[in-house]
């Protein structure tokens, strides 16, 4: 019997999104754009078990200000398939819960991200369910991750990151179009980070 293509082409972009950025955003575009997937799943970590105590606003916030930032965006979903799950949040858990036969999965990531790869929860059977699209956005990429199917997604080099954002608002600093505006303005009503 021979194996079935894929119908479908699901990207799986994961994070605590604490807060959602432009540069989160820019990655899940470009890898659907360049890699002709059918959709990007944004994945909301509830409880991320190599940032536990180090998540700042409450998951059902994040969640919040991910779906205003992707309001209107064809092709990209944010996704409370993690939010809606006991216990600590393990990529293989979600990647289990969305294989299909007729589904290949695709999991979206920066490279920075890849390199602790092998700490991660049960990855030799990630390994065998997902390819790996690793985000360049380096002049000199990191060679590929040992035994894992790569592709690679290019992006424009933008220095941005979630804990930077979080000190600007706690200090009063403008975080306007570094995150998305539906987003700003979840993240102003709810008052998040000022105390961070």
């Amino acid at each position: 019997m021979s194996r079935t293509e894929p119908h479908e082409r699901i990207g799986i972009l994961g994070g605590t999104f604490d807060p959602v950025h432009v540069g989160h955003l820019m990655d899940a575009c470009a890898a659907r754009h360049q890699l002709g997937l059918d959709r990007v799943l944004v994945v909301v970590a509830r409880d991320p078990w190599q940032k536990h105590g180090r998540v700042v606003a409450p998951a059902e916030r994040r969640f919040e200000m991910l779906t205003a930032a992707l309001d209107g965006v064809a092709g990209l979903e944010a996704s409370r398939v993690e939010l809606d799950r006991d216990g600590p949040t393990y990529t293989i858990d979600t990647v289990e819960q969305l294989t299909a036969p007729d589904r290949e999965l695709v999991l979206v990531m920066g490279s920075d991200v890849a390199v602790a790869l092998p700490s991660w929860h049960r990855v030799d059977e990630l390994r065998e369910l997902v390819t790996l699209a690793i985000v360049d956005r380096d002049d000199e990429p990191l060679p590929d991750p040992e035994g894992w199917r790569v592709v690679r997604v290019a992006v424009p080099r933008m220095q941005l990151s979630s804990t930077d954002l979080r000190r600007r608002v706690a200090a009063g600093e403008p975080i306007e179009f570094l995150v998305p505006m539906p987003a700003v303005r979840v993240l102003r009503a709810h008052n998040l980070y000022a105390d961070s």
